[in-house]
């Protein structure tokens, strides 16, 4: 079998191996067939690789160094399908991205600038550069600390993520549509793009609460047919293509805080409910609920002012948003706090 450098790392409340981008081939095909073999995609269970079985542990990071001065380095997101051969380099991942910084100091592609460190990350996948701060200590990074994020046990040290620009990522603009508010049979949605493409459906709409279990909303057959009829008629009209074989758009359905949050959110990807909420699909949701006329507005309970911490209540908790808003309302910042650790170090063997 061949052998393949690999880092195992959390990041958020995802995890996956991450390569380089010099250890793997450049032909995407064989690429991709490497990628899947590694994670035992496909497979519902991922027996027979690296992959957790879930959407949020079916992810991969390939690094290299920035070729400019924009960035230190740049970071591939892949997102491994677990049913078929599907290796989905659309989507931004922000949870992952919280890895990648501390993964390519492990791999030696970096070194720490001191007790701190400051990264300048661009994501490949839609050329969207972030600024990360993390701690490390006598020149590697830190992995335990004080800080603590829903959805995962314990805490760890922080890492800061600043976006830069984030604003129509994977469609060029923010509102795709050009509209604050459509409606796609009879259902009002927003379509939004601030880092990740997202339907936002409020969820009385659709014929729930919004407050149920992800188990409970994944049992339900006949929502999840509604839900991909939704956002393949909503991504076309975002000017997405190939919609059948990506994870975007996501659909956020949306209602009143419950927990003394801004906005309580169920989110699937595409049509299995998310266990928390994507940093970026929080950050595209953030944006949404600070837009008068859209329908996340309408349902959140909103802070005020210029610089607003939105709480995003999600199934297994909340995550907060940082927004600087312009005098006239459009959001010139977006920022938060992940963790991320380093779970295991060696080779992956591929048949």
């Amino acid at each position: 079998m061949k052998t393949l450098p690999c880092w195992f790392m959390r990041g958020g409340t995802s995890k996956g191996p991450f390569f380089l981008a010099a250890d793997l081939p450049k032909e995407i095909a064989e690429r991709d067939r490497i990628i899947l073999s590694v994670m035992g995609s496909p497979d519902e269970r991922q027996i027979d690789g690296l992959g957790g079985a879930t959407t949020l542990t079916s992810k991969v990071g390939i690094l290299s160094l920035a070729d400019d001065t924009l960035a230190d380095i740049n970071f591939l997101f892949a997102q491994v399908s677990l049913a078929d051969s599907i290796v989905d380099t659309t989507p931004n991942c922000g949870n992952m991205l919280a890895a990648a910084g501390p993964a390519a100091l492990e791999a030696g592609l970096i070194t720490a600038q001191g007790d701190q460190t400051v990264i300048r990350i661009r994501t490949l996948n839609t050329n969207m550069i972030a600024e990360v701060t993390l701690q490390t200590p006598g020149g590697k990074p830190a992995y335990t600390g004080a800080a603590r994020i829903d959805g995962v046990p314990g805490t760890s040290a922080p890492v800061l993520l600043n976006f830069l620009d984030t604003a129509g990522s994977v469609c060029g603009s923010l509102l795709p549509t050009g509209q604050l508010c459509d409606v796609i049979d009879g259902i009002r949605v927003t379509c939004i793009d601030n880092g990740m493409p997202v339907i936002i459906v409020a969820a009385e709409d659709m014929g729930i609460s919004g407050y149920e279990t992800k188990e409970q909303l994944n049992a339900d057959t006949k929502l999840a047919a509604h839900i991909e009829r939704l956002r393949l008629q909503a991504g076309a009209m975002m000017g997405i293509k190939d919609l059948a074989n990506k994870s975007v758009p996501k659909i956020s359905m949306v209602a009143r805080p419950q927990k003394g949050g801004t906005l309580c959110t169920r989110t699937f990807i595409p049509r299995t409910c998310h266990a928390a909420i994507g940093v970026l699909g929080a950050v595209t949701v953030a944006t949404a609920a600070v837009l008068p006329g859209s329908v996340a507005h309408d349902l959140a309970d909103l802070p005020g002012g210029n610089e607003q911490y939105l709480s995003i209540e999600h199934p297994s908790g909340e995550l907060s948003v940082f927004l600087k808003l312009s005098t006239t309302g459009d959001v010139e910042q977006a920022a938060l706090m992940r963790t991320a650790r380093l779970i295991m170090r060696g080779e992956a063997l591929i048949p």
